[in-house]
């Protein structure tokens, strides 16, 4: 791995735990679907027009047409639906963290329900892991946690698993910018639908609303997806992963540093747990 991937990697980190900070701001003072939805459309237009002019087509595989639809509507409607409306009552930390045990449940996911072989230190790295889930989400639902907007982020984890495992592979053959854009636009109409019939459009105008819902469209909405997909095409999806073990530390230094929320000597072993079984999973997953 080269000194550019390994700055795209952190970069990649970095923005991608950064969001739920932003999206923290951005849920206090506006509808959290409906705000959402905007950001969708914007960056899922912006996504479009770009891949347009890189000379990406619409013309999809059906493989591809089954991603956009599974992923526009799990990971966009329902998994960061989920989180922004759980973050009117969770702190930004611990939905960070609760979504960093993604590469976690996908392991597992893939062990239990598809038979696919664990290396030794996958599974301490996976057992290792959980524990440092439970062991934070134990400590804050003691400590006075929303149970329902704890459960809604586990909610979203779970459906992104699902799509990461359901379109395994799926967007290979090209175009990648084009489907995340497409995909993008899935995940607002789902969302702009549910918002228009169950959400009222009350915003609390401000600078820091204004900032923070700019930054989320652009940085980890749009900027972190093409570092991603940069970053896979140059290192590998395996080897691109082990980046997600940086995500814990982030999202909780993040939060303290943005939002001022307090760091508990708990949360710092979990998420040192977390993070080290993030990495054991992913290492053990890389060819020799």
């Amino acid at each position: 791995m080269d000194l550019r991937a390994i700055a795209m990697g952190l970069a990649f980190a970095l923005m991608w735990s950064s969001a739920f900070s932003s999206a923290r701001i951005i849920v206090a003072d506006a509808p959290p679907v409906s705000a959402l939805a905007i950001r969708f459309v914007i960056s899922g237009t912006l996504a479009v027009l770009i891949a347009a002019r890189m000379g990406q087509s619409w013309r999809l595989t059906p493989a591809q047409w089954r991603a956009t639809a599974i992923f526009g509507i799990c990971q966009n409607a329902l998994y960061l639906g989920l989180n922004f409306v759980a973050m009117q009552t969770v702190e930004a930390s611990l939905a960070a963290i609760i979504a960093s045990s993604l590469p976690l449940l996908v392991a597992l996911a893939s062990w239990l329900l598809l038979g696919e072989r664990i290396a030794p230190l996958g599974l301490a790295g996976l057992v290792a892991g959980m524990a440092g889930v439970v062991l934070i989400m134990g400590t804050r639902l003691t400590g006075g946690a929303d149970i329902q907007g704890v459960a809604l982020a586990a909610g979203g984890a779970v459906a992104l698993t699902f799509a990461t495992l359901a379109v395994r592979g799926a967007t290979s053959g090209g175009n990648l910018l084009m489907i995340v854009g497409l995909q993008m636009l899935v995940g607002a109409l789902a969302l702009g639908l549910w918002a228009l019939a169950f959400e009222s459009w009350q915003v609390s105008w401000s600078w820091q609303l204004i900032a923070a819902f700019t930054y989320t469209t652009l940085v980890p909405g749009l900027l972190a997806t093409w570092v991603w997909f940069a970053l896979v095409g140059r290192i590998g999806a395996v080897r691109a992963a082990t980046f997600h073990f940086l995500n814990p530390f982030l999202g909780v230094a993040i939060a303290a540093l943005v939002l001022g929320e307090a760091l508990r000597l708990l949360d710092l072993i979990g998420v040192v747990v977390i993070a080290g079984g993030i990495l054991a999973v992913q290492l053990s997953r890389r060819p020799g």
